[in-house]
């Protein structure tokens, strides 16, 4: 399978940008979960719509306008939930409206932006990625993975819980701001692949079942990272033989580890109860 996957420079090129996507994606997942934000990933996804419209209406790269209108966004809600009376929850529901409604008014305004072509943003077109969006891709992944590298140890701190960061001195604002932009960045890293309305899921789907088999948070990011890679690589290599989307087989393929992950840590804790009974 793995020779057909290679056998054309399209589906190189695809296979790659599902690796970085199905390794990135997870890695900082797993920060957003543990901070009870599982939503942030869609929230920015429906503001990157609104990215991508710009740039059709400008006539500049959609990825470009992407990656600036979602970090910017990411830093608002950030804002919001920090200073504002507007609880968490809230704050995404606005970001979700306000994008999608950005997005589509936008792209109304645009005469470049074609209905195949949002399409491609919002539900993924990874054989359609070039070489120069692998460049971009790549970046972007090389930087979001280089901050969880970075800054992992006090992004562990900050979402365990808030208060003791703060105790401990550590920079809350700059870290709390840290996690948006990073997780803005994986937005735009996974939107050819997986699309901006199932970012999140790839986000979350693989931490979860990773959480199900796994105790500690290092084991927990290792195993969040191995689901992503074998749903990203695995979803796409299903496409090869039957024609559906890539980015809805990857995050079947995802949910589906969840609940053979979730059936797995079922037994295996059950079996250690009746061990510690007897």
């Amino acid at each position: 399978m793995l020779d057909l996957l290679l056998q054309s420079s399209i589906m190189q090129r695809a296979l790659m940008a599902a690796l970085l996507v199905g390794l990135t994606a997870p890695a900082v997942g797993t920060f957003i979960v543990q901070r009870r934000l599982a939503l942030l990933g869609d929230g920015i996804g429906h503001v990157a719509l609104t990215g991508v419209a710009l740039g059709f209406l400008t006539g500049t790269a959609p990825v470009l306008t992407a990656i600036v209108v979602s970090v910017l966004g990411a830093m608002l809600i950030e804002l919001v939930r920090e200073r504002g009376r507007t609880g968490g929850d809230v704050a995404l529901a606005l970001l979700f409206y306000g994008g999608i409604a950005g997005g589509v008014l936008l792209i109304g305004l645009s005469d470049t932006g074609s209905n195949s072509t949002l399409m491609s943003y919002l539900f993924g077109s990874i054989t359609s990625v070039t070489e120069q969006d692998l460049w971009v891709i790549a970046g972007l992944a090389a930087a979001v993975l280089g901050v969880v590298a970075v800054f992992g140890r006090e992004l562990f701190v900050l979402c365990q819980d808030e208060e003791v960061a703060k105790a401990s001195g550590l920079p809350v604002r700059f870290l709390s701001m840290l996690i948006a932009v990073t997780a803005a960045l994986t937005v735009v890293v996974a939107m050819r692949v997986v699309g901006l309305l199932l970012v999140s899921a790839l986000m979350v789907v693989p931490v979860a079942a990773a959480q199900q088999l796994t105790r500690g948070f290092r084991a927990t990011l290792l195993a969040a990272t191995a689901f992503g890679m074998v749903s990203t690589v695995g979803g796409l290599s299903y496409t090869m033989y039957v024609d559906v989307a890539p980015g809805a087989a990857i995050v079947i393929l995802a949910l589906a580890g969840f609940a053979i992950a979730l059936t797995i840590g079922r037994f295996v804790r059950r079996s250690r109860t009746r061990e510690s009974i007897s």
